[in-house]
């Protein structure tokens, strides 16, 4: 198997021989720094194909690493694109790529025994973004998803030759569910299917000859299909129930379901290794960081791979999260994960907004929680409207309403926690990355009074913008956001009211802004207009008592740290500013 780890101080990529246990850092300084993609093994396993970008810029750029040898090569770049490879097929030349090369994202094969542009070749051309999934076990087709409609929200399943011609679509439950085909049967016949159109993810098969479906899953937890055993007995599924995460088996034929016998928390990615018999799972917990772990089907045990390593630090200080509901406006009951010091307090207390929005805390190893907990702070993680894993009614609770009853799930978090004995309701903070960058600006200038810092780190201060700058550069962003927030012209008054700068005025809060300069998601010029709209309405700039607000810009980082030595600098930056301003 092969996998990521940051065990040198930075990331890089390590085999393991699953039979011997041998460990082998394959590159040396090549692999990026902060993986936002995965890597594909080539179809001989002598080779890794991986992106990297330039300092967070996510100008992803394919590169093939020799296992053997450790030699990296690049493959053919536009330095404007975005590239990221997806399966390998069994003619040993060509891999499978999403990549916005020409424009929006769009599937296309490239050929390693071409050098230059003459190896691309375009696949799909849609006006919506295409992602691919899996090419089927002869090699002759491949599967992918995207939307023909005009609801921005729609996703469809399509099976397509792998030149690019006879597309087809094969899975659609209606205009405005999210409908998804993915890995293939080792048969040819079965794909996986993904659908919400009941209301929650449930997955299923589909025969791709006569069109014929069958759902596997009918509870209500939500779930995600992952691959096939190589015999083809089982499918293995993520199940998502109140922010956990564990993989469940379901049997072809019978759809029989098999739990794995795991403790809670998160499990992720159970890939069948050794022929079938056993599964690799990555698993952590909200007090244990993330260990490799290989689950015996036979005898349901498994053993760990890879321990996670504490250093010097003893694991029994990492506290464990109690999860917790609260209720938000109109009687609405929001899911949070609460971290709190040991001790009676009271403590000064934060609100963390994840990203997405369309994402969601899970119960896994949080290493910022833990640190702010380290220094003597209550975190609270909600899972507020918008956020995945509570069905598709909350999930999309907030289009066209970002800043709207979100906010009011943010502030009613804000109040739950001035409500416990070990918090000191005088000092509540709030604080996120990306979407939650948005919040922590927006909560801070439309909710003034009920927050006494405010940290938004890479966040959204304006939504016109965002979307000009997303469209130009990341244009599968541009659409994402037209899903989420309307028409720019037909929306604008709305776009208007829920930018953060329209409001700044309103800022009360001592506030820290982070940015990374090449964040091509969140642009720079997000987190600078709001400073200068700052210093135009007379806030001052600096790190004295009586100033408004600190402003630092990462060089070498784009849309947050990934790196350790990233982490350190911004850990640092944070804790410093709210043991002074909390």
């Amino acid at each position: 198997m092969a996998f990521y780890w940051d065990k040198t101080g930075r990331f890089e990529l390590y085999v393991m021989n699953l039979r011997s246990r041998e460990l082998r850092q394959v590159t040396n300084g090549e692999a990026p720094k902060a993986p936002r993609a995965n890597f594909v093994w080539s179809a001989d396993d002598r080779a890794l194909i991986f992106s990297k970008d330039r300092d967070g810029d996510e100008r992803q750029a394919l590169f093939v690493a020799n296992v053997e040898t450790g030699e990296v090569r690049a493959l053919q770049h536009d330095e404007t694109a975005m590239d990221y490879a997806y399966d390998a097929h069994s003619d040993g030349r060509r891999i499978l790529v999403n990549s916005t090369r020409e424009g929006q994202l769009a599937v296309y094969t490239y050929d390693l025994a071409e050098s230059s542009a003459n190896a691309w070749t375009r696949l799909t051309n849609f006006a919506a973004p295409a992602v691919p999934g899996e090419i089927s076990p002869d090699g002759t087709r491949f599967t992918f998803t995207t939307n023909e409609t005009a609801d921005f929200k729609n996703r469809d399943g399509y099976v397509a030759a792998i030149d690019g011609g006879h597309v087809r679509q094969v899975f659609s439950r209606g205009v405005g569910s999210q409908d998804a085909v993915g890995a293939w049967h080792p048969g040819g016949r079965l794909v996986a299917t993904r659908t919400d159109a009941d209301g929650v993810g449930r997955v299923g098969l589909l025969d791709v000859e006569s069109g014929e479906t069958r759902p596997l899953t009918s509870g209500a937890n939500d779930e995600s299909a992952g691959r096939f055993s190589p015999n083809g007995r089982w499918l293995s599924v993520s199940r998502n129930h109140e922010a956990s995460m564990l993989p469940v088996l379901y049997d072809v034929e019978t759809g029989e379901e098999r739990t794995l016998l795991l403790p809670p928390g998160v499990a992720v990615g159970a890939q069948f290794v050794l022929g079938g018999d056993k599964l690799i799972v990555l698993h952590s917990a909200s007090n244990r960081r993330a260990e490799l772990l290989l689950y015996d089907l036979a005898t349901d045990t498994f053993e760990v791979l890879l321990a996670a390593d504490y250093g010097s630090i003893d694991p029994d200080v990492f506290v464990e999260a109690e999860s917790v509901w609260y209720e938000s406006e109109g009687g609405a009951r929001v899911h949070a994960l609460l971290h709190a010091p040991r001790g009676d307090g009271p403590f000064p207390a934060l609100v963390h907004v994840h990203g997405g929005p369309t994402a969601q805390f899970f119960r896994g190893f949080d290493l910022l929680t833990q640190f702010l907990v380290s220094r003597g702070f209550v975190v609270l993680s909600p899972n507020i409207r918008g956020s995945t894993g509570y069905g598709v009614p909350w999930r999309d609770a907030n289009i066209k309403d970002w800043g709207g009853d979100d906010l009011e799930d943010v502030v009613a978090g804000a109040r739950f926690l001035k409500s416990r004995p070990n918090v000191d309701s005088q000092r509540v903070g709030v604080f996120g990355g990306s979407f939650g960058g948005y919040m922590s600006y927006f909560a801070a200038v439309r909710k003034p009074d009920e927050f006494k810092v405010s940290v938004p780190i890479v966040g959204i201060t304006d939504l016109h913008r965002l979307y000009e700058d997303n469209s130009r550069v990341m244009p599968q962003l541009g659409y994402y956001f037209r899903s989420m927030m309307g028409d720019p012209l037909e929306d604008a008054d709305l776009w208007r009211d829920r930018s953060a700068i329209t409001h700044a005025a309103n800022l009360k809060a001592k506030m820290l802004i982070l940015h990374g300069a090449n964040d091509p998601r969140c642009p720079l010029t997000q987190a600078s207009a709001f400073r200068e709209k700052l210093v135009e309405l007379g806030r001052r700039e600096g790190t004295r008592p009586d100033d408004d607000f600190e402003y630092h810009v990462f060089h070498d980082e784009g849309h947050g740290s990934g790196d350790i030595q990233g982490k350190i600098r911004e850990y640092r930056l944070l804790a410093d500013f709210l043991e002074r301003r909390l």
